[in-house]
């Protein structure tokens, strides 16, 4: 049984958890509330993360543009999608929360611009 030990980031607080694996049951401790559990069980088994970045944009009052990932993604599939948001280039205008690519690598999440331009 292998411990882990976390900094959760779900809230400001930044509790410091420990996880352990016992048989097919993870054991959380550390955690001040339940969020802290379930964050402890997921960076085990399926970690996620919310990208934020910049695009190219043409036209508009600067050169980048801020966008982020709409939900978070498989956190093993970051470098691929930044690869693939490298190569992307908006027209402007552009309002916030207008979306940029779809379905991005096939996760179901959506690129979204996170400022007006």
């Amino acid at each position: 049984m292998k411990k882990h030990q976390l900094v959760c980031i779900v809230c400001p607080m930044g509790c410091h958890i420990e996880v352990e694996k016992n048989k097919d049951e993870y054991i959380v401790t550390g955690n001040k509330c339940p969020r802290g559990k379930a964050y402890g069980v997921k960076e085990l088994t399926n970690p996620t993360r919310v990208v934020t970045t910049t695009v190219k944009i043409k036209g508009g009052l600067l050169n980048r543009l801020p966008v982020k990932t709409k939900e978070a993604i498989p956190k093993d599939k970051i470098f691929e999608c930044m690869k693939f948001i490298d190569s992307i280039e908006v027209e402007a205008p552009v309002s916030v929360g207008d979306i940029i690519a779809k379905d991005i690598l096939g996760t179901g999440v959506d690129l979204v611009a996170s400022r007006s331009m």
